[in-house]
């Protein structure tokens, strides 16, 4: 049985992007606020500014309107796009190198800084410098079975640790001194200050596409063999049961209290709460599926769209409606923090 609990609603149409050039295709995307940045195949970053409009009868629509796009010089698609809005920078992952460029002009900074050799990027966001104005960032680095940690200022960047790996590291995301790793045939946990890995289990990298998402402080979401989403802490347990999702799940969003996957043909939502599948949204050619700041966005090759949520109260009113009752008390006493208190006691 379903529940509805999220709307899909189109953010930014081809045209917007690419006129009638049909060449052009969305490789990365990331939103900061009401700022959305779009990589493309060609090389360039288009900047958009997202409006949310509610209608009187409470329907909710997006319009984006174009800032500006800019071409970064390479023959390269633009791989990975990663807003540090402390720095008012974008770090632009193109051709094995990550730029820093201006948020709002998509102009490279003077200095030139720069972090070459990456083959993928993330943040950590539960840095343990305590500078609010540098960013961590990790790499997986060209050299094989290497990973390496920067410290990124506003026009300058310092490596502080390079970490070599058991196997050729795939996939990582990091919290505190903490990385999960997804390796060749495993995934594991490495604190990168004490050197102390933990395995976590076996996984075939050349069978699928890994995924390795932090969810929460020292807890990750991660693709296990047989279908699952499996959560790991970074003592390598698992405090929460796993989700079965399909075999071929490409990305993978938290939006509480609901795990959102995206595969070849669908979007399905599962509840965190009772592990149970509550929706299936049919989407072709999707493959980005991300979160930024509690907003979910899916793309395919030539548009953007969100993943809008319904309000959690209207959500147990429907069970209640359809005499889930059971479900309907797991929902509000899990998401009992999500809900205004006078609303909850009702």
């Amino acid at each position: 049985m379903s529940v509805k609990a999220f709307k899909l609603v189109s953010a930014v149409e081809r045209e917007m992007l690419m006129g009638d050039k049909n060449h052009i295709n969305i490789e990365c995307i990331e939103c900061c606020g009401r700022n959305l940045y779009i990589g493309t195949n060609d090389c360039f970053i288009y900047h958009f500014m997202l409006d949310e409009k509610i209608s009187t009868s409470g329907k909710i629509t997006f319009a984006a309107t174009k800032q500006l796009h800019k071409y970064l010089g390479f023959k390269k698609p633009v791989s990975e796009l990663k807003a540090a809005s402390a720095l008012t920078r974008l770090l632009v992952l193109c051709d094995n190198t990550i730029t820093l460029v201006n948020t709002m002009n998509l102009e490279p900074v003077p200095t030139g800084a720069r972090i070459k050799g990456a083959v993928t990027f993330t943040l950590n966001e539960n840095p343990v410098s305590g500078d609010p104005f540098c960013v961590e960032v990790c790499i997986i680095s060209v050299k094989r079975r290497t990973i390496q940690m920067f410290m990124v200022f506003e026009d300058r960047v310092q490596i502080v640790k390079e970490v070599v790996t058991p196997e050729q590291p795939c996939a990582v995301a990091v919290d505190g001194y903490y990385l999960c790793l997804a390796l060749t045939t495993q995934y594991i946990i490495l604190n990168y200050n004490t050197g102390i890995s933990q395995d976590l289990f076996p996984y075939c990298s050349d069978e699928k596409r890994p995924i390795v998402k932090r969810i929460g402080r020292q807890e990750f979401l991660l693709a296990g063999p047989g279908g699952l989403g499996m959560f790991a802490t970074v003592d390598g347990i698992s405090q929460r049961a796993p989700v079965h999702w399909s075999e071929n799940v490409i990305g993978a969003a938290l939006c509480f209290p609901y795990v959102v996957a995206l595969d070849e043909e669908f979007i399905t939502v599962h509840s965190m709460l009772d592990q149970q599948q509550k929706q299936t949204l049919p989407f072709k050619e999707g493959h980005i599926l991300q979160d930024f700041e509690g907003k979910v966005i899916v793309a395919t090759n030539k548009g953007v769209y969100i993943l809008v949520p319904l309000p959690l109260e209207k959500q147990i009113q429907d069970l209640l409606a359809s005499h889930r009752v059971e479900e309907a008390l797991v929902l509000a006493k899990g998401a009992r923090r999500n809900i205004p208190k006078e609303k909850f006691q009702v």
